[in-house]
């Protein structure tokens, strides 16, 4: 059956190849604030802040939103930034809501479940969101997902899946994880062993795709089986582990944040520290995916596609 899908974000990394895999069997409407003219798909250059958008749910009977538009890198107005991840997610909820949509896809986080020196060994989707105040995606990935219980509890008849990735790489993700990677040094906090999980960039792709295809519901954590410490990471990148004392490591980001050196602040140091490491066992059980490569395979797989800028 052919569906009617709006996709925020349409322009973005995942955006397109989601794009390529639903556009030759349902109608497309994409949303984003860069320009573009695609020709297999209808796209409209918009703010997810834009009330307009509800008028294009209703033009084109819209049955199925998947919200993946977010800030990914912090700027300096954090007031437009929540107001873009927050304010502009409550606007799209509130089409969909009254354009009569079905079902609703975000892409959240595991950021949301907070950086904190108690998180469990491996986290299920039963516990507690504590996005950290001091990190905006996470703080806001933790703000969006309260709202979306409210919708869900004021809003039944709107299906949610909420999808919580871990770090998602494939053969040319550039972000600011991959940014740590391209350094001389892998940085790690003396004492941490700073466990990543990866995803497979297809994996969440295919992932977004059988969930709407299925109007499946419910949250899920989205990684490969396993984890690699920042020890293996440096191993596999055949570069020196910098172990730096959590005092030592708070000065440099100091430095470094007020010479704009680097993004992240003391304030952040938990970033490096107390990485959420996602227990996929939800995805494979219940939701019915069982990841196409492990962590350690996707990181080798991004690895092959990208030793020369390494």
């Amino acid at each position: 059956m052919s569906l009617n899908i709006l996709i925020t974000g349409s322009e973005g990394y995942i955006g397109q190849r989601l794009i390529n895999r639903l556009a030759e069997q349902h109608h497309i409407v994409g949303v984003d604030i860069r320009s573009a003219n695609p020709s297999h798909y209808h796209y409209q250059q918009m703010d997810i802040r834009d009330k307009a958008i509800g008028e294009l749910i209703n033009t084109h009977q819209i049955t199925h939103v998947i919200h993946l538009a977010s800030v990914m890198q912090a700027s300096d107005d954090h007031q437009r930034d929540y107001d873009i991840d927050v304010n502009g997610t409550r606007n799209v909820l509130d089409a969909s809501v009254a354009g009569g949509v079905t079902h609703f896809t975000v892409t959240s986080s595991g950021a949301a479940y907070g950086y904190h020196a108690d998180n469990p060994a491996w986290l299920t989707e039963q516990d507690p969101l504590r996005g950290n105040d001091s990190f905006a995606y996470s703080y806001h990935k933790r703000l969006v997902e309260e709202m979306l219980a409210q919708y869900r509890s004021s809003h039944p008849a709107l299906q949610q899946l909420v999808l919580r990735p871990g770090t998602v790489l494939g053969e040319t993700t550039q972000n600011q994880i991959t940014n740590l990677f391209n350094q001389k040094r892998i940085l790690a906090v003396k004492g941490s062993t700073s466990p990543f999980v990866f995803i497979w960039d297809e994996d969440v792709v295919d992932i977004i795709r059988q969930g709407v295809c299925e109007s499946k519901t419910g949250q899920f954590n989205l990684a490969g089986d396993g984890a690699m410490t920042l020890a293996d990471i440096a191993d596999a990148l055949n570069k020196p582990l910098l172990q730096l004392s959590p005092w030592l490591l708070k000065l440099a980001l100091t430095i470094g944040h007020t010479f704009g050196l680097t993004n992240y602040s003391a304030k952040q140091l938990d970033f490096l520290r107390y990485r959420p490491v996602l227990d996929n066992r939800a995805l494979k059980e219940d939701f019915g995916y069982i990841p196409a490569k492990s962590s350690r395979e996707v990181f080798d797989f991004y690895l092959t596609h990208n030793h020369e800028q390494l």
